[in-house]
């Protein structure tokens, strides 16, 4: 919970961030009029001011962290030693000059910015994630077992968190398996899954993973926030643990929410968590994060910021560069470059969305690669390839244009879990039977393509 103290454009601006972040309590002086913000996901308690703080409407719970940004709202001498008082561990933000502690900061609002709040709230929120996960873990009996789930056809991003985790399970003594339904197909992912000794279990069948759920003391999704939807948990089950960078439509249930949008990779996220952990890095996770961090950003070009940054900076020392040089240029495939000749040849322009269906999807991840390398084409803001494998219809979407949030739009144009992502990067999997009415039909799979192109045409057409 966050609280903060005061009625300035400051503070309601950080009380709408605050409130996507966590429950957020705004104390505002009575007679004060409210500005254009929106507060709607904040509590809003007013009070007389000045007002003393035995009697301002203070939480019973110590919050996460203060902000008195009005200092002269608090009849009190030192708001800032009764605030201590009440609260000890408590982080206080105040634009009231003080002598620098180790639990409160002293910003000039002429010298810095909102930004540096902001910045100093996130690593504090990482601190308290990163304890609230070795809590969760450490709360398993020792002789336990702790099973790891990643999306279907795990990428970089999701293996390289999946083994980190791995690390800090068995770090903290007890016994950990990482699990994931579908392929991994991609050459640099099996490369990756080689040279760095990740051992995975694949799961196809449904009483395989019911047998693991019951079998299993703690349940973490890595780089997935909702059971059922790509992934091979039941929609039903609530894990333990989640911990995604995705944008979260539904709050999921679980013991544990780790869901920062802010970090371009799951991977930076989870190399924050540890950075507020004392467990020892090794150059296998660490190089496994990098490579996570450097593939969902598409080595910094795309849904990156500086906590990405951060985290690689951190990671540097234990990273075997050459290893991760190994895992990222890995030779292609004869199936991938047939996939490509095929993409070059049926590709379709619509002004800045360029499309390229696909009859024949040996190799489900040369569909990213494709759209990837498509994206450089001059004129191209937007990129979609699409093709056929075992009743469904697989598509890899990237984007640019600013008025376009493919996750979002993908997501509520298929049935639910079938399609979504991030702004400018997405996919899907969408079956034959939610693009036609006659599955039976001989020509089905010309007729399902046929149809996704007319609905992406609709969806993005310009």
């Amino acid at each position: 919970m966050y609280v903060i103290i005061g009625s300035t454009s400051l503070a309601q601006s950080m009380a709408n961030w605050l409130s996507k972040r966590g429950r957020c309590r705004l104390l505002w002086p009575a007679g004060s009029e409210l500005g254009d913000i929106d507060l709607s996901g904040c509590e809003v308690v007013t009070f007389p001011s000045p007002c003393s703080l035995n009697k301002l409407p203070l939480p019973i719970t110590a919050p996460t962290a203060l902000l008195l940004l009005q200092p002269e709202l608090i009849a009190d001498d030192d708001p800032i030693a009764g605030l201590r008082q009440r609260w000890p561990k408590t982080r206080i933000l105040t634009t009231q000059e003080v002598e620098s502690s180790a639990n409160h900061d002293a910003i000039s609002v002429s010298q810095l910015t909102e930004n540096a709040m902001r910045t100093r709230i996130q690593r504090w929120d990482a601190r308290v994630s990163a304890g609230e996960l070795k809590q969760a873990i450490e709360n398993t009996p020792e002789t336990g077992r702790v099973a790891i789930f990643c999306h279907d056809n795990p990428d970089p991003d999701a293996l390289a968190s999946a083994l980190a985790i791995q690390h800090l399970t068995k770090s903290l003594g007890r016994r950990a398996t990482i699990h994931h339904g579908g392929l991994i197909e991609h050459q640099s992912n099996r490369t990756m899954v080689r040279r760095l000794n990740i051992d995975l279990e694949r799961h196809i069948l449904g009483w395989e993973v019911d047998d693991l759920l019951k079998n299993s003391d703690a349940i973490i999704a890595v780089d997935f926030h909702q059971p059922g939807a790509n992934n091979i948990l039941p929609a039903k089950c609530i894990p333990t643990v989640v911990i995604d960078h995705h944008a979260e439509n539904n709050a999921p249930a679980a013991d544990v929410k780790i869901l920062k949008s802010e970090f371009g990779a799951t991977s930076s996220l989870v190399a924050t968590l540890f950075m507020g952990l004392d467990i020892e890095m090794n150059t296998e996770v660490a190089t496994a994060l990098a490579c996570g961090i450097r593939a969902d950003t598409l080595r910094f070009t795309r849904n990156f910021d500086t906590v990405d940054l951060r985290a690689l900076s951190w990671l540097h020392p234990w990273v075997d560069w050459d290893l991760l040089r190994e895992i990222e240029t890995p030779p292609r495939s004869r199936d991938t470059l047939e996939v490509f000749t095929e993409a070059f040849a049926q590709k379709k322009s619509f002004g800045r969305l360029l499309i390229a269906p696909l009859t024949r999807l040996p190799n489900r991840d040369a569909l990213a690669q494709v759209a990837d390398f498509l994206m450089d084409v001059e004129g191209v803001t937007t990129v979609i390839t699409f093709g056929p494998r075992r009743g469904r219809v697989i598509l890899s979407a990237r984007s640019r244009n600013p008025a376009i949030h493919l996750g979002l739009t993908l997501g509520k144009a298929f049935s639910p879990g079938s399609a979504g992502g991030h702004k400018g990067l997405a996919g899907g999997q969408i079956a034959f039977a939610d693009l036609v009415t006659n599955t039976a039909e001989a020509d089905v799979e010309a007729k399902a393509l046929a149809a996704m192109e007319i609905k992406l045409l609709d969806l993005f057409g310009e």
